[in-house]
């Protein structure tokens, strides 16, 4: 474990734990979850597959994934007291509203403060069914509708589309999210994964430390940085002439503004999940008839890497994927966390499995030691 933190702003390269989860070489742009390269997993395996790979370090045999399958199926269902709840917060912010939620679901939990390896594997299944739920409940009555009972019948992907919009997904609406759910799994000790493992180890519980992780995410230099994205291209225009385009990107770039979705603080190449992303958008934007924002998109990635020699992030393509897909803006930060519950529970049970609580060092930069004390009445 490295020591010298002396200049290490946001604690950048500083090795702060050992894990089996997740591995990322940002000079070649890799990134695999144990052992397994993303550009494998990301055409080829689901959503359920990989959340039973971050909990098990393996990928599941057809009887494993059906009966974990089975376990996210019951317990999808949105409960009545989280329906009401739902509907008794004002208009709020979606990572608001899942930070809430989250929170309440621990008091229906029976084994909320049952620490048992069992017991907690089992709190990690249920959460990643009922995060996906809510955030799509939550969508749904938002825009004015009612709830939707999931269908036991469909996968994870495909039920948060349907209670969403009401509607039967398409086979490439299924794939194109199950893919952008796989990508988003895991990152290794990103801020929210960390304030998960620092909530874990003072052995609070799986929920508080879920709760941790979200109001982590829920910071702009962290998560919704997509959703600024689709913000961009929208105050573009919808067929915006390409030359317009370019010149409102060159306008940004000459005032030195940020253009979100581009550069990332591991990957120092091209963050390997934009590679998928890029191509969904791509695949969404002719299905849907929308291909104007992936065209956009293309023109501002080349603009961007041409001016400040940045790649696009995880974040850039899926705000099209997203739109393509009819997934309200709101909403985009929350799927984030729809994913990543499968790491965060991951990496709590792995904090759990051999804790130590986490207490680093600041390095102090304050008045020299030490000062005299004046008294009160001389000051």
């Amino acid at each position: 474990m490295s020591t010298d933190t002396k200049g290490k702003a946001g604690l950048e390269d500083v090795v702060a734990t050992s894990s089996d989860i997740c591995f990322i070489d940002g000079d070649r742009g890799v990134l695999s979850y144990c052992g397994y390269d993303i550009h494998d997993l990301a055409p080829s395996v689901s959503f359920e597959e990989v959340c039973y790979l971050l909990w098990h370090r393996r990928l599941p045999n057809r009887a494993e994934l059906g009966d974990l399958q089975s376990q996210l199926a019951a317990a999808r269902p949105v409960g009545e007291p989280m329906l009401r709840l739902m509907k008794s917060l004002p208009a709020v912010d979606g990572m608001d509203a899942l930070r809430t939620l989250t929170s309440a679901l621990a008091h229906y939990d029976a084994e909320a403060a049952d620490t048992a390896p069992a017991a907690q594997y089992r709190k990690a299944v249920r959460l990643t069914a009922q995060l996906a739920s809510l955030v799509a409940t939550w969508g749904r009555l938002q825009a004015g509708g009612g709830p939707i009972a999931p269908d036991p019948a469909l996968g994870h992907a495909a039920n948060f589309l349907y209670m969403l919009t009401g509607n039967r997904p398409s086979p490439t609406a299924v794939r194109a999210f199950d893919t952008a759910l796989v990508l988003h799994a895991d990152h290794e000790l990103n801020a929210s994964t960390f304030a998960a493992r620092v909530s874990a180890a003072t052995l609070t519980d799986l929920y508080s430390a879920v709760v941790g992780a979200i109001g982590a995410l829920k910071g702009p230099l962290h998560g919704g940085a997509n959703a600024d994205v689709m913000r961009l291209l929208l105050e573009l225009g919808e067929n915006a002439p390409m030359e317009r385009v370019e010149e409102a990107i060159r306008q940004k770039l000459a005032r030195k503004e940020k253009i979100p979705g581009f550069g990332h603080r591991v990957y120092h190449t091209e963050d390997p999940r934009a590679t998928h992303l890029r191509k969904m958008s791509k695949e969404l934007g002719a299905k849907s008839g929308q291909n104007s924002w992936y065209q956009m998109s293309e023109r501002i990635e080349a603009l961007v890497k041409a001016d400040k020699k940045l790649n696009p992030n995880v974040d850039f393509y899926s705000a099209s994927t997203y739109y393509a897909l009819g997934i309200p803006i709101d909403l985009y930060t929350p799927i984030f966390a729809v994913s990543r519950i499968s790491g965060w529970t991951a990496h709590v049970l792995e904090q759990y499995a051999n804790n130590r609580l986490i207490r680093p060092r600041a390095d102090y930069t304050g008045p020299t030691y030490p000062q005299r004390l004046v008294p009160l009445e001389q000051r």
